[in-house]
């Protein structure tokens, strides 16, 4: 099946993506090549912003089930989002690109306020934009806040990189023989409970039209390759039921 081109994405990165073969923190090996994969994007000729998750460092659900109270480990895990952004935004203006922090919760000595219009404004001009602290509100999680900045900026896709290459009908680490997708639509998603993403954040896609492209960002070359209609990924969108 032929992909659709996208011009201008946001990219959505796990916080456990930049653990490398870590079990915690940031690896910077893995930081920069994760950077290499959003300028080659950038390079050709795509409009790039990312939200990064924060669970190499902390995540609110996990802390609440411990014994923190909600709202508080919610607002923990956005502070790792901002660390984990500061990380991915070194990383790229250490090899040419500029970029530009945007954070749900301001604190402005280290990073900007998240205003839309400005977040606009720097994609126009080229910049790749980083949005952080989730929406700013505890009990969404960063899936939802990836399909919110995705629909209030424009783009043409969602494209959630994680650890395998795309939507199985089973977790393709336990069952062999577990069947990937090529396509899937949203309504078949939410009725089956795929865990694509949350649901809160299918249901965004759908109702603002944003396809959501599933792949793997561990294979280095990735992103470039699915943007460019090639590799192996499952595309969620719109379908006829």
């Amino acid at each position: 099946m032929t992909r659709p081109r996208f011009h201008r994405i946001l990219l959505k990165l796990s916080g456990e993506v930049l653990m490398g073969d870590g079990q915690f923190g940031i690896d910077p090996a893995t930081v920069a090549r994760m950077a290499l994969e959003v300028k080659a994007a950038r390079d050709a000729g795509h409009e790039v912003c990312l939200v990064v998750g924060g669970g190499n460092i902390f995540r609110g659900l996990a802390g609440a089930a411990k014994g923190f109270e909600r709202s508080s480990a919610d607002y923990m895990g956005m502070l790792a989002t901002v660390m984990n952004a500061l990380a991915m935004q070194n990383a790229l203006e250490q090899i040419g690109v500029d970029t530009r922090v945007l954070s749900a919760i301001p604190m402005a000595t280290v990073c900007e306020p998240y205003i839309r219009r400005r977040a606009v404004r720097h994609m126009e001009k080229g910049r790749i934009v980083i949005f952080a602290a989730g929406t700013g509100n505890p009990f969404f999680t960063t899936d939802t806040a990836a399909a919110l900045r995705a629909a209030e900026m424009g783009c043409d896709a969602l494209f959630k990189g994680t650890s395998v290459d795309g939507v199985y009908d089973a977790d393709p680490k336990k069952s062999p023989t577990a069947k990937r997708y090529e396509s899937l639509g949203f309504n078949r998603v939410l009725a089956d409970d795929l865990k694509v993403m949350d649901a809160s954040a299918v249901a965004l896609c759908r109702d603002n039209n944003i396809p959501i492209v599933v792949f793997s960002i561990r294979e280095q070359g990735n992103l470039a390759r699915v943007l460019a209609g090639e590799g192996t990924a499952t595309i969620v969108q719109t379908q006829e039921d």
